[in-house]
């Protein structure tokens, strides 16, 4: 038996199953970790109580992408609170900004570094 459930909850969402599981086993131990493979799924995800304590968030994917997800995430009083860091591995100072104008806390990059996806995690969590 673990202690799982006193574990910070941080929900993974990326369109790549790869990407999810490689995330995953970085943050197993310290994490309990949910994913989503979609916007439509990680919104569900989120607002299903209680909640995840932060949310990685890739920035492209299909049919809704990491900004709307960030958006809608922000729009919902139920969601709000919850810090984003967006994980991509296209980033330009405008999309970084506006990102970060939709509320996220950071950006972290792909292919990920898991010293710096841990720290990013750690520091997001206070």
């Amino acid at each position: 038996m673990s202690d799982n459930d006193d574990k910070p909850v941080v929900l993974v969402v990326d369109d790549t199953p790869a990407n999810i599981d490689l995330i995953k086993g970085i943050l197993q131990g310290r994490y309990k970790v949910k994913a989503a493979t979609s916007g439509e799924k990680a919104l569900t995800v989120a607002a299903r109580a209680p909640g995840p304590d932060l949310i990685l968030l890739d920035v492209m994917m299909p049919e809704m992408d990491g900004y709307e997800v960030c958006r809608r995430l922000k729009a919902d009083p139920a969601t709000a609170a919850i810090p984003v860091l967006f994980v991509t591995g296209h980033l330009d100072p405008a999309e970084r900004d506006a990102g970060l104008a939709l509320g996220a806390l950071d950006y972290l990059s792909k292919p990920v570094v898991p010293e710096r996806l841990l720290a990013g995690v750690a520091a997001a969590l206070g």
